[in-house]
């Protein structure tokens, strides 16, 4: 997607040309627009991070960012580093304990919004970040951990992936459930006793699937411009199915693409 592209109308007339965009861009762009103004997201580090701070200098300025460490209605000028960076505690609202964070906040349901992102993500949304391959004592990688997410996940009214797609990162059934989605599909969620709804969206760099109403099976819905299905199916790692009515998004625009630029060019205090 480095070309230029063209939009189209309802009427299907072309409009005005849109500037050239990558499909990370287009990813980070719609992750960005699924967030709603004046809502609490907890936003993990990296592309979840990169979204949330695009969405509130674009279209939600009223997003309340939440991040692990203790930070509440965080305003960084700059992407964050980690969860620990003290750009987050300089320009939060307030400041609260670990604990708190988790206990008061998470659990009860008083956040609209998780966004998580995963070293692999299955076919019912449960998401990994521990280990790949052999078993958890002797793993052939051994990722980050769990920090925050499997409580983000549980308890969050919603959950909001953003994934490079592929088949080492889409795969049938995950290696090691960190973060539980909605386990083998069905109302196995609502067994397990997970207060919020689970993921809504899975958001990758090639379009967005959504959990079917019945399975929970994640299924493609939207398309990124000028991509196929085909090439879909390819980058995913069991049979995807595909929604009847299929969409396709809508490319990033000149501001959306300046300010993404901009906050990505500012990543750890750098310019």
């Amino acid at each position: 997607m480095s070309t230029e592209t063209q939009a189209v109308s309802a009427d299907g007339t072309a409009g005005a040309p849109v500037p050239e965009f990558t499909t990370d861009e287009m990813m980070t762009v719609a992750a960005s627009r699924s967030l709603r103004d004046g809502t609490a997201c907890f936003v993990g580090i990296g592309l979840p991070s990169t979204a949330a701070n695009l969405a509130r200098r674009t279209h939600a300025p009223e997003l309340v960012l939440i991040y692990e460490s203790g930070t509440l209605g965080t305003k960084p000028d700059r992407l964050p580093l980690s969860i620990g960076d003290g750009i987050l505690a300089d320009t939060a609202d307030s400041v609260v304990s670990v604990p708190e964070i988790f206990n008061y906040w998470l659990q009860p349901g008083r956040v609209n919004t998780g966004f998580l992102g995963g070293a692999q993500v299955d076919k019912y949304g449960n998401i990994n970040t521990t280990v790949i391959g052999g078993d958890y004592a002797d793993p052939k990688v051994r990722l980050p951990g769990a920090g925050g997410a499997p409580e983000i996940a549980a308890s969050c009214q919603e959950v909001l992936i953003v994934m490079r797609q592929s088949t080492r990162s889409f795969v049938e059934s995950v290696d090691f459930v960190t973060s539980m989605g909605y386990g083998r599909g069905g109302d196995d969620r609502q067994r397990h006793g997970m207060t919020g709804r689970g993921p809504v969206k899975v958001i990758t760099d090639l379009g967005m699937l959504e959990p079917d109403p019945d399975t929970r099976e994640l299924t493609l819905t939207h398309l990124g411009p000028d991509i196929e299905v085909e090439q879909v199916r390819e980058a995913t790692g069991w049979p995807l199915q595909v929604a009847e009515e299929l969409s396709v998004l809508q490319p990033p625009t000149d501001h959306e693409l300046s300010v993404l630029r901009e906050l990505k060019a500012t990543i750890g205090g750098t310019s």
